[in-house]
């Protein structure tokens, strides 16, 4: 079925540690003799798949991160030449095999001089059924080199015969791999099944938690109570009660379920737009692709596509999962393209200013594999990525792993980690999913479940919990009414502004809220049109925890007697020099000035009463002046602008705590004519 969640993991592997010693891996294909096929377009079995460090624990069984011949059972020998970083002393050759293990007849090493040098040679008969790593220790002298030679007999070992990886070392202690897990795991942690309010004998998978902990959504297949066939999927969601306990799970009904499948794939920071997978069509049918629906006073809105561009699942079964990044600019997606590693891979795309999405884009060889990466959900951070991977080592069918973003491309992420087997089963568990809050995650697994798969929560501990964040909420409100009015909110980080997020504040759907890593300071701004837009500094550089913050944002028309305050408009202490960052908001007065070119205003200084009186009528003269030349000096006419220098005369509010003498030195316009 098109747009179908995948539910069941594939065979499975992973990152992994090593031992202190030193380990050098594959790096390099000098040569091959022939490589396998995967699924169309993919990387699997391919000879790179050599390269690097086991995708897989020492075992057995099929593995597309593998090199593999093209033909199993070939009468012919078969040979890769891979190429390590640097030549070293090799002591110690580890051959880590998949498939049918066994099918290993020779090891060259290939000295500086190019002469083959054996150091392995199998026996006679089948090794079938042997380890699946292959140890050598090469006889002293040592010798130093970097490339080595492997040759396969296929017929020897009836099946496919795959290698993962070849590592070597200048130490003779056994080179030996494992599971990269996150550390400091704590001994008690409880996986908790969310009962029978949620969970049924059907299946309940891909939970999505509101920011603020209270709603959750999911998906449910095989449930008497879905709209139409039993065995389509209907997205279902539970309110968290009073007492702590999730209520019994409630269809959201039409328009977002109907006949077709329907499943929930991610929620906005206000907790007023679900993401959906698939297209909807007005004769009830859906096609492939990603939707959204706005909560609004009669509910949830008829789902709208959100156009990607060129965006295409070349899956088999289309199976397709997003993941919308909280700065509501960034979207994940877990998909099969052309350029795809393997089975499924992470991929990224951008909101354009047409309220497009741009083409996905991969994000790299550190996240995907040549098996299957999916299931992805970024935190409220936006910086901390959970997704489900079948191409590392691993505990089950499919295990969830966390990676953190390094750099704004999207393409660049710390080395996943597994989140263990506390978390992680023998089967396939996926669709972690994490409130603002940071204190406990939601996510699917079969073991110990109702029946299918079931949602289950546990409780957060530091080494895989994301950065923690503020949410910030509010309304909007006339400065002259009083009343609150729409407009929209946006975040920029202090002082570079660069932007950050952006939401719809709607006055009739209750509070903006914004989701903001702490840490940093922002600027939090509102713009309506006819109004001049408002800012304030929201300073979260000493906050290390979760916290809510209730920011109301004042914006005032633009019309003649109009007074604002440039509340971003900062200078360095007792000095007439702009602070950084106070060009964001001159820059909108200039352009408010050019949008009326028949407006005049007067500028008007004001400090705190602190230090002499004299003084600070001169530096209030000095800062309305250089106020005056930057809009000067971006083309704004002398003539529409006057200045007036208060010093400590008019205050807005005591001066006895730092706090309010800051509120007293300020900057503000007034609209003399329009």
């Amino acid at each position: 079925m098109r747009g179908f969640l995948l539910l069941l993991g594939c065979v499975v592997l992973g990152s992994l540690s090593v031992s202190a010693q030193t380990v050098q891996w594959a790096s390099s294909v000098v040569g091959f003799s022939s490589e396998g096929k995967g699924e169309a377009y993919t990387q699997q079995y391919r000879a790179n798949q050599i390269l690097g460090k086991p995708n897989r624990l020492p075992q057995v069984g099929d593995n597309p991160c593998a090199w593999s011949p093209l033909y199993p059972d070939s009468p012919n020998d078969e040979w890769i030449t891979v190429r390590f970083t640097e030549a070293i002393p090799i002591r110690q050759i580890a051959v880590f095999q998949s498939g049918n293990p066994g099918a290993v007849t020779q090891v060259l090493i290939i000295d500086g001089m190019g002469r083959e040098i054996a150091v392995y040679k199998a026996g006679s008969t089948t090794e079938a059924g042997s380890s699946p790593v292959l140890r050598i220790s090469p006889p002293e002298p040592a010798q130093t080199a970097n490339i080595l030679k492997l040759v396969i007999s296929p017929n020897r070992v009836k099946g496919p015969n795959q290698i993962d990886a070849i590592g070597i070392s200048s130490d003779t202690q056994p080179i030996t791999v494992s599971i990269n897990v996150s550390k400091d795991a704590p001994k008690d942690l409880v996986k908790e099944n969310l009962g029978p309010q949620i969970n049924s004998k059907g299946q309940e998978v891909a939970p999505v938690i509101s920011p603020d902990g209270k709603t959750l959504y999911f998906t449910r297949g095989l449930h008497d109570r879905n709209t139409g066939d039993p065995r389509s999927q209907d997205v279902w969601y539970s309110t968290l009660q009073a007492n702590g306990d999730w209520g019994s799970a409630i269809n959201i009904g039409p328009p977002i379920n109907t006949t077709a499948d329907n499943a929930v794939s991610g929620m906005s920071p206000d907790g007023r737009t679900l993401y959906l997978i698939n297209v909807y069509k007005p004769d009830g049918s859906v096609t492939y692709g990603l939707s959204k629906s706005t909560l609004g006073k009669n509910g949830w809105s008829f789902p709208v596509e959100c156009v990607i561009s060129n965006n295409h699942n070349l899956h088999k079964n289309a199976y397709t999962e997003y993941a919308i990044v909280p700065d509501g600019k960034t979207l994940v997606l877990s998909v099969q393209r052309r350029n795809s590693q393997g089975n499924k891979d992470l991929y990224v795309s951008f909101l354009q200013p047409n309220q497009t999405w741009s083409e996905p884009v991969s994000m790299g060889l550190t996240l995907n594999t040549a098996d299957y990466e999916g299931a992805p959900f970024v935190a409220s951070d936006s910086r901390t990525l959970y997704f489900t991977s079948a191409g590392r080592p691993e505990y089950g069918n499919g295990d969830i792993f966390v990676s953190r973003r390094l750099d704004d491309s999207w393409t660049k992420w710390s080395e996943p980690e597994n989140l263990g087997p506390d978390i992680n089963t023998p089967e396939w568990d996926g669709y972690f999913t994490i409130p603002a809050t940071g204190d406990y995650a939601y996510l699917s697994s079969i073991q110990n479940s109702l029946g299918g798969e079931d949602i289950f929560r546990l409780k957060l501990y530091p080494a895989i919990k994301p950065d923690p964040v503020a949410i910030v909420s509010g309304k909007v409100i006339d400065g002259v009414t009083k009343k609150p009015v729409s407009a929209d909110v946006f975040s920029t980080l202090s002082p570079d502004n660069k932007e950050h997020s952006q939401v719809r504040y709607d006055p009739e759907t209750g509070d903006y809220k914004i989701i903001l890593p702490t840490s940093n300071n922002y600027n939090l701004t509102a713009k309506r049109p006819g109004y001049f837009p408002t800012t304030e500094l929201i300073d979260l550089t000493k906050d290390k925890r979760f916290k809510e913050i209730h920011k109301n944002l004042v914006v005032n028309p633009i019309k003649a007697g109009q007074r604002v305050v440039l509340r971003d408009v900062l200078f360095e202490q007792s000095k007439a020099i702009l602070l950084s960052g106070s060009n964001a908001e001159l820059d909108r007065l200039v352009q408010m000035l050019k949008d009326y070119p028949e407006m005049e205003i007067q500028v008007d200084g004001h400090t705190d009463n602190q230090g002499i009186w004299d003084l600070n009528m001169k530096l209030s003269q000095d800062r309305v002046r250089v106020v005056k030349e930057y809009l000067m000096e971006r083309g704004i006419a002398d003539i529409r602008i006057q200045t007036k220098a208060w010093g400590p005369s008019k205050p807005i509010a005591s001066n006895e705590t730092e706090e309010k003498r800051r509120l007293n030195r300020r900057v503000e316009f007034t609209i003399l004519k329009m």
